[in-house]
């Protein structure tokens, strides 16, 4: 029977209250349904208006809805969608070229998320210290702090025991260091390790910049070792901090680096970079996933790449972060009681909160949408900011003036 899909399953209402209903809550989302947005600019089920400082978390770097990207995705939906592993396709190889040409690897592999990406790099590195030196070569090295994805091994990996509490036995031989602490990793990163995953700068634990001197020990560690120098730059990537990658910024080049969020601008797409020896170790039938390199994704992501790697693009992108910057520095002493410091690298900001709010992140963070500013944050003691990398100094200016309003309303309701 060819019965015509019912319209009201497509059109019916829908409220936040339905979250609660159907979906598995592993979210707490904000009350407001986001229902349309360009640029910035983001609207409601109320038609209320709110400027994004979020960016989807670092993802939509473009800005919602940006008409490049959105017509490429809209020629290829028209031309080719899919395709089975048994297949290539011209987008994902002229995706491949454009990643590889531009930063120090030969190899790339697609796949849908930061996790995903992840679960490859460390996959990789294992297989290839068993092919190279033996079994007996398996530990991985991570950072008090981190986060790496929320499949079991990633999450694992990821520094932040709230996250794998309930979900024991964890895989084993991963270890733990504090982050940029050169003795830590120099006692630590011995001939067993196979691999040591970092964040140049830490998103999720705190916006906490790698130091350059810490980056390089670690490179100089696995040199010595032989283990696999991986760098996240799921958030940290793709123009974030004012470089293409944050790697080529600090002057340390990983063996693999891990890309994601921004690559797509809200499109479902990953990549794992690395070098032609590494690369060679997942052969045919090693690795994989379905939906990986897909021509859609492929087209999304290569516009997404070509727009930002571009030299006016990432000096915008610094000039942008001065002014943020600034006016963030500006608020910590207008309002000491609050905030302690700006810390971050580019357009991926945190501002410390203080003695009297501690805790209070999440607080803070509501009074701002209530003023209609859309921010995030890194923990309890971190409000984290993230725009699109294409925001104004206007835009820049409003959310100053939204953030004070907020924490004007929090002070005296204090």
């Amino acid at each position: 029977m060819n019965a015509k899909l019912d319209s009201s399953v497509t059109t019916r209402p829908v409220t936040r209250q339905t979250f609660d209903e159907v979906l598995v809550p592993t979210y707490a989302p904000a009350n407001m349904v986001p229902v349309r947005a360009s640029g910035l600019d983001l609207w409601d089920q109320t038609g209320k208006h709110y400027l994004d400082f979020t960016s989807g978390i670092a993802v939509s770097a473009l800005g919602h809805c940006n008409p490049i990207v959105v017509e490429a995705l809209t020629r290829q939906a028209n031309t080719l969608w899919h395709l089975g592993n048994g297949y290539t396709n011209e987008p994902v190889l002229r995706l491949a070229l454009a990643m590889t040409e531009a930063t120090f690897a030969d190899r790339a592999f697609f796949c849908n998320s930061g996790a995903e990406a992840n679960e490859a790099a460390l996959k990789l590195a294992r297989r290839h210290a068993h092919n190279k030196f033996g079994p007996h070569k398996s530990r991985i090295v991570s950072f008090l702090n981190s986060f790496h994805g929320r499949t079991l091994f990633t999450v694992s990996v990821g520094g932040q025991s709230k996250y794998t509490e309930g979900f024991e036995p964890l895989p084993p031989q991963i270890d733990h260091l504090p982050y940029n602490d050169i003795e830590a990793a120099r006692a630590n990163i011995t001939d067993d390790v196979c691999a040591v995953i970092v964040e140049p700068v830490q998103g999720e634990g705190g916006v906490m910049p790698g130091n350059v001197e810490f980056l390089k020990e670690l490179r100089a560690l696995c040199d010595k070792t032989g283990a696999v120098l991986i760098f996240d730059e799921v958030q940290s990537g793709m123009g974030r901090t004012g470089s293409l990658f944050a790697y080529m910024g600090y002057g340390v080049t990983p063996d693999v680096l891990t890309s994601a969020k921004a690559l797509g601008n809200g499109y479902p797409v990953a990549a794992m970079l690395t070098t032609e020896e590494l690369g060679q170790t997942l052969s045919v039938g090693t690795h994989g996933t379905t939906y990986g390199g897909n021509p859609l994704a492929a087209t999304v992501a290569l516009t997404v790449f070509d727009t930002i790697n571009q030299p006016a693009f990432l000096a915008r992108v610094k000039e942008a972060s001065l002014t943020l910057i600034g006016k963030l520095e500006q608020l910590v002493k207008d309002y000491p009681q609050v905030f302690t410091a700006v810390r971050g690298a580019g357009l991926l900001l945190g501002l410390v909160v203080a003695e009297p709010f501690k805790g209070r992140s999440k607080d803070i963070q509501r009074a701002a949408e209530a003023q209609g500013l859309m921010v995030l944050i890194a923990g309890p003691d971190v409000l984290r900011l993230a725009p699109a990398l294409v925001v104004t100094d206007a835009q820049i200016n409003e959310a100053d003036r939204l953030l004070r309003l907020a924490l004007d309303g929090m002070i005296k309701a204090a």
